[in-house]
């Protein structure tokens, strides 16, 4: 008696020699959900922890809360840099007209105008400093990245803008109980409210 093989996933194989393109992460059938595109190499997302989801939903609700109609609020939506780069924010403010329809999965970069990061454990690196890189470079123009800050586990947002001159992100402003700016449109959210989801 033989041992039938089964036929692995494409993607679980030897993966191609110059790396997945954002064609593959957009084609390639059975992807685990949230699988993101770094540099070619297909990034695979690990369980996510309770102040993951909940401060993405508080900050997606705060978001949604003030938004102009000419722009949309999407979470953990695929965002294509360029040939190599598909990351997955976990919140983009994304331009009205690029919301397509039900099916889509995926926003140019051009059209992000934030993308969001909420830090965790196992993306602590890529969150940090792979994802505002690349983000930068791609010429998204606004850039929060948030994190768990004790004792009282509420999210703390550090607010990044895109310098002209320099194309990185410069920080400008430190958020802990709550965070009102004005660009890119008047954004006000108590994030001590995270404590009522």
């Amino acid at each position: 008696m033989t041992a039938e093989s089964v036929e692995q996933p494409r993607w679980q194989q030897m993966p191609p020699m110059d790396g997945y393109t954002v064609d593959d992460l957009l084609t390639l059938p059975d992807l685990p959900r949230h699988t993101e595109l770094i540099d070619g190499s297909l990034v695979l997302v690990s369980p996510q922890r309770y102040f993951h989801f909940t401060a993405i939903d508080l900050l997606v609700s705060g978001l949604r809360s003030t938004i102009p109609p000419d722009l949309k609020v999407a979470r953990e939506m695929t965002v294509v840099l360029d040939q190599r780069n598909g990351p997955e924010p976990d919140v983009s403010v994304v331009n009205a007209a690029a919301k397509k329809g039900p099916d889509q999965t995926y926003f140019d970069a051009a059209d992000v105008v934030l993308a969001i990061e909420v830090v965790s454990p196992e993306s602590a690196s890529r969150d940090r400093s792979t994802k505002p890189l690349k983000y930068a470079a791609a010429g998204i123009r606004h850039f929060w990245l948030v994190e768990m800050a004790e004792p009282e586990n509420h999210p703390v947002v550090e607010v990044y803008q895109l310098g002209q001159v320099t194309g990185a992100y410069a920080l400008t402003g430190i958020y802990h109980d709550h965070i009102k700016v004005n660009v890119p449109y008047p954004i006000d959210i108590d994030l001590t409210a995270i404590d009522e989801l």
